[in-house]
Formats: structure tokens, sequence, C-alpha cells
């Protein structure tokens, strides 16, 4: 998961842009409201196409309107009004980035065949991209449906705007207004039908200043996280109460009003911020993205307040340090545990259950808190989840003060919660950044300091952990005694007494990035006897098979004369003559020398290989120093769940020395873990095995791994 590339830099602007069935494309609002140009515009060449002609007009408009202004530098930060010589008025809020908003709404407006697609544009440098969306086909917003089934769907929709596995109640939704009375001719219906089929469209438009290389990484991030869901969110309150055009319409009437008043952009902004839910959430939206947040909207419709949120996720590890330009990553924690699984694994609840534990980023006490102060109906499940996601293990106090991991399954077994509100809850708290998924915390693992640590907040948090643990050592100690040589965790806690209060601190130093588990990932190595073992098994197999062959031999030599087929007759009725025996001859002659010299280079490959040493195994093949196996060095395994060919004989080899019975059935079992990326402190989990057994099993296997130890 790649760090958030968003920032006030290359976010410039959010704005809304929508299309009028009579009065044509509206530049609506943007924010924030000042958006200065941005150098490097390109010039346009030779052999421009449409778009770049456009664009130069752009271009040439915007410096003809400075021009008149002789004011190019009061233009890129004038907040009132101001008068060229020819009595024009050039109003602040009708420039954005250099472009004139009359002209960005012409082309910020596509065609239908750009409806809920991603629409890019390019204002070279800028980058503007959008999920346009267009009124149904009917050309009405609103769907006709009867009043209950409209409120059922309506339900069922909003739960869609609702930021995934949130356990919140859907938006409200407000008891729908009666229908208008129609005259006798129906035209009071007709006047709301035009009324509301007056907006054609409307696009939610992110202006971009990217650079080069961070444009596709920046348009994917936006694009699905951010851009859509917003779109989506807006379609929704529009079809149901046309809050879009209805919002717009006052935005644009106050925009109206204030030109001819004269009004400041910064009174007339904070006044639309203040009476505009739709503005707000324009203002929310790039507020929160930029700064890398969660934005919640808030959306005063006439059906009730709708409350979507979006976020471009944040990462919570980190797979390797960090380059030095690369500080934002600083302090997160450091692992290789979710680095080689896809995203579409990691989002699967079912993948979390027995792999991770949740580690909630605060503490237990204040979440309950915040929950109990919410009248959501799920806020007691919730509570009792918070309360339940602990260790098991009995030397862990149940009161302890700052929140432990549990695997998910675990607290699913529990007789208050299911299995389906734990993944929920679990999915709810990792969304809204409250809580991170970790391998279970436990004693007997070995953790270290972290080396992407942000060792400049050191200060900072060492006053903290005193006040969260007046009893235990000094951070600072605590680290460097971390620091020495790895071992078992268990052994920094004083007695067994101490280690619920250890595993406490553990968990905050897990929480703050300043500690990681080491852990230890295995390679299958294949040594010299077994590699001799194989391959004097094969050519053994192989000599069987060609003197198998040798013993049933084919008869594929070409047919005497006697025995050709008749080849027609001659002219006068005679018949043709026989093959040339000569041509036959010479064929049988050479093919005798094939079959004599095949049958000596079998005869030598039979008595080379009878000269070999006899495989024997040893009990120790890692420390057999015969000298037939001196040429050969020791092969290792890189997978050894996709081994085919030799490698797949090795594995076999391999268990047929391995002593016990179980720990040879285990070998096949255990080989998928023995890839290098695979922490084999993970088998116990994945496997639903008690630890002690796994170890014993590796151990009895240790002299065939290869194992490497990291983060």
């Amino acid at each position: 998961m790649a760090m958030s590339c968003i920032n006030p830099e290359n976010l410039l602007a959010v704005a809304l842009v929508i299309n009028r069935s009579r009065d044509g494309p509206a530049f609506v609002f943007h924010y924030p409201p000042i958006v200065q140009p941005v150098n490097g515009a390109a010039e346009p060449a030779d052999g421009v196409d449409l778009e770049d002609l456009l664009l130069e007009r752009l271009s040439l408009r915007s410096r003809r309107d400075v021009g008149a202004a002789e004011v190019s530098s009061p233009l890129r930060h004038h907040d009132d009004h101001l008068m060229t010589e020819s009595g024009s008025q050039i109003v602040p809020w009708e420039h954005v980035a250099g472009f004139p908003t009359r002209d960005l709404a012409s082309i910020l407006t596509p065609a239908r065949p750009y409806h809920k697609t991603l629409f890019q544009l390019s204002l070279d440098p800028l980058l503007c991209i959008s999920y346009p969306i267009h009124v149904p086909e009917n050309g009405k917003w609103k769907k006709a449906r009867k009043a209950d089934k409209s409120r059922a769907s309506g339900s069922r929709q909003a739960d869609e705007l609702v930021a995934p596995h949130e356990t919140g109640p859907a938006p409200s939704a407000a008891k729908p207004p009666e229908p208008a009375a129609r005259d006798k001719d129906g035209k009071k219906e007709d006047a709301d039908d035009e009324k509301r089929s007056s907006m054609t469209m409307f696009n939610l438009v992110f202006v971009l200043n990217p650079k080069k290389n961070e444009v596709k990484e920046l348009v994917d991030a936006l694009y699905g996280n951010i851009v859509k869901k917003v779109n989506k969110a807006y379609k929704y309150s529009q079809q149901h109460s046309d809050f879009i055009w209805k919002e717009s319409k006052r935005i644009l009437a106050a925009k109206d009003k204030a030109r001819e008043e004269k009004k400041n952009m910064s009174a007339l902004w904070k006044e639309l911020l203040q009476t505009s839910s739709l503005a707000a959430s324009l203002h929310d939206i790039y507020e929160a993205v930029s700064q890398n947040k969660i934005a919640t909207l808030h959306l005063d419709t006439a059906a009730g307040v709708l409350t979507p949120s979006v976020q471009i996720p944040a990462p919570f590890f980190v797979s390797d340090v960090p380059a030095e330009h690369e500080q934002g990553q600083r302090g997160l924690w450091l692992t290789t545990a979710n680095a080689f699984l896809s995203q579409d694994s990691l989002e699967e609840p079912g993948f979390l259950d027995r792999n991770f534990a949740l580690l909630l980023m605060d503490d237990e006490k204040k979440i309950i808190s915040e929950l109990q102060g919410d009248r959501d109906p799920a806020t007691v499940s919730m509570v009792e989840f918070v309360r339940l996601a602990k260790p098991t293990t009995s030397c862990v106090h149940p009161r302890a003060l700052m929140p432990m991991p549990t695997p998910f399954y675990q607290v699913g077994q529990s007789s208050v919660l299911t299995l389906g509100q734990v993944r929920k809850y679990a999915q709810h708290f990792i969304f809204w950044r409250r809580a991170i998924a970790i391998p279970p915390l436990h004693a007997r693992d070995t953790y270290i300091v972290s080396p992407n640590c942000a060792l400049t907040r050191l200060p900072d948090a060492s006053h903290e952990w005193r006040r969260a643990f007046p009893a235990a050592p000094p951070l600072p100690n605590l680290l460097a005694e971390l620091s020495m040589c790895p071992k078992p965790y268990k052994a920094f806690c004083p007695s067994k007494a101490h280690r619920p209060l250890y595993l406490r601190m553990l968990a905050w130093l897990m929480r703050g990035g300043w500690v990681t588990q080491l852990c230890t990932f295995g390679y299958v190595v294949v040594w010299p006897e077994i590699l001799y073992e194989v391959d004097y098994e094969i050519e053994a197999e192989e000599l069987a098979a060609a003197a198998e062959a040798a013993s049933s031999p084919i008869d594929d030599a070409p047919k005497p004369a006697a025995e050709a087929p008749d080849r027609g007759h001659a002219e006068d009725g005679t018949a043709a003559t026989a093959r040339p025996t000569v041509e036959h001859a010479a064929e049988m002659a050479r093919l005798q020398r094939i079959a004599i010299k095949a049958s000596r280079e079998a005869a030598d490959k039979a008595t080379a290989h009878a000269r070999k040493t006899v495989p024997v195994a040893t009990a120790h093949p890692s420390t057999n120093a015969a000298l037939h196996l001196a040429a050969l060095a020791p092969h290792v395994i890189l997978d050894a769940k996709k081994a085919t060919g030799k490698e797949s004989r090795y594995l076999s080899a391999i268990a047929r020395r391995l002593r016990d019975d179980k720990t040879r059935s285990a070998w096949q079992l255990m080989c998928k873990y023995f890839d290098g990326r695979c922490a084999l402190e993970r088998i116990a989990l994945q496997e639903d095995m008690k630890r002690k057994e796994v170890w014993n099993l590796l151990t009895a296997m240790s002299e065939y791994l290869l194992c490497t130890r990291h983060w």
C-alpha cells in the first residue's frame, strides 16, 4: 500500500459545473476560492488539434483580460472587483487558475458518452478529472415510483453511500412532501417537471497539478476513492430531492447578486459556506483529501441529511525502510506481513479471521466513551466488540488499560457477537483509522526497535509513556534493551506477574511504530547427498526404459522390393519394374549402424552408472562430505509450493529422510510456507495448530531449511 500522494501542491481545487437545457453550462462553485495560475503552461505548437486551439483561446483571453485591467499582479491575488479602462468589470471568482470560468464550464461539461466514466482533460500543465453525471434518458432526475417503494429503495441506496463497513444508521429520510396540487390542465406538474429537468448534467471536477511521474498514481488514487464516490452521492441526492439543482440555483443567484453589489470574494465565499451544504461539501472534500484525512460530508437535502464519507485509504505499514525524501512514512509500522499479499486478499474479511488481530489506535475507555455518545442501535454491540478485542491468553489481565489484539475468529466465538458482526466492526474501525490489523502479539515472539521509528518524536513520546506506564522503565531505556541481541519478548519481563503489563506496553509500542516483530522466513535447501540421489535415480530409470525398449524392437525398416506396393503398369501392359534392392540395402545398413552406435552408448552409460557409488541416506545429509559429492553445491528451492520436475523429487527425497510419520506428513503441509515470504511464526494461526507443536515440527525439519530473519 503506497503512501497517499495527494497534497495541496498537486490538488489545486475542487469545482462543481452543471449544464442546463436553456442557459447552457455554468461554473457553480469552487474551493479554495483563490486558485493561482500555474507557471509553465506550454505554448501551442504546429499541427495542434481542436482542444489545443481551445486552450490557446482560453490562454489568450485570460492574458487579454489581464492586459485590459493593467493590473496583472493584483489579478492574481485580488479579492475585490476591478474595472478596466473600457469600463468592463473583472469579478474575482470568474477566473480559476488563470482561466475564465465561463470557458472552463464549457469544456468541463462533456457529452453523454462520458456519463459515469472517467473524464480526463489536460490544461497543460493542469489536469482535470471527473465522473460526469447526466440526467436519465427520459429527461427527469426523479424516478417514477410509488412513495413506499421510493422510500425503501432510498434507504437501500443511501446505505451504499455510507463508508464501506460503516455501521452507522442510514441517512435520515424525512416524510416525502405531498404532491403539488394540479390545476385542471395539469400545468403545475408540467412546470415542476420542467424545473427539475432544466439541469441536464453535473460534474464534480478535481483540478490537479501533477508531476509527470505521479500522474497515474494521482489519478488512480483520486478517481476510485473520491471522485467516483462523491459524484455518486451527489447523484443520489439529486434523484431523491433535486438537491444539486436547487443548491446550484441558490449559489448562482447569490453570485449574480454579489456581482451587482460588487461584494468581495472572501465575504461571498464565507456566506456560501455557511448557507449552502453543497458549497460546504466542496470545502470539506478539498480540506480532507489534500491533508490525507477522511471527508465526512453533510448534505442537507429535503429528504434528510446525508452523511457519506470518503477517503484515500491511509497506509498503516511499510514493507521497507523509506528513502530520505519520504519522511512522511517515518513512524509507520514496518513489516512484510502484508507486503506480498494482493489488495483483494487484504480486503477479504475471511482472510483476517485467523491471520490478524485488531489493535485499536487509541485508549479503550476513550473509544467506548465516544461510542456511547452515539444513539446508533449498533452501539451496544460495538462497545462489546471493543471490550472483547483482547488476547485470549490467560496471562493478560481482562481490564487492561490499553487494548490488546485478539484473532478475529476468537472474538467471533463469543456468545455475544457473531463472526459476521466481528468482521463488520473490524472493517469499520479500520476504515475510520481507529484500528490496524496486525499479527497477534505474543510474549514468545521476538520484537526489535523498528528501523522506521520516528526518533524525532521520542521526547514527546517519552512523556506520554510515563503517563501511561508510571511503573515501567523509561521509554529510551526499554528501546535500548530491545536494540540488543534479539530474544523473545517475555525475556524482558522481570517476572511472569509483570507479563500483562509488558504486553500492554508492547501494544503501545506497536501502535506508535516504535517496534516491529522480527520474523523467521524459510527456504528449502537441498544438500548434495539428495541431489546425487535424485540424479542417480533418474539415470537408473532412463537406463531401464532404454533396456525395455531394446528388448521389444519395432521394425521400422523399409519393406523389401517383393513387398513393395504395386506402382502401376508400363505402357505396354507389363508389370512395372520393382524398387531397386541397392537403395533398400543401403537404408538397412544405415539403420544398423545407428542401432549399433546406440547400443554401444547405452552399454557405456550402463557401465558408467554401475561404477558410480550407490546413494546412501545418512542421518545428517548436511554434513555428508563423501568424495563423490565434492563437486556438488547445495540447491535452494525458492518456492516449495510451486516445485515441479526435479525440485518436486527433491522434496519427496527429503520427506523420506524425516524420522517419524508425523513430521513426514507435516512436511507436505508446511512446504507451502517455505517461500521466503510467509513468516513461520504465522503457521500456527493459519493452520489452527499449537505454537509449540509447530516449532517442534520445524525443529525436526530444520536441517532442510535455510532460514533468514527480518521484519
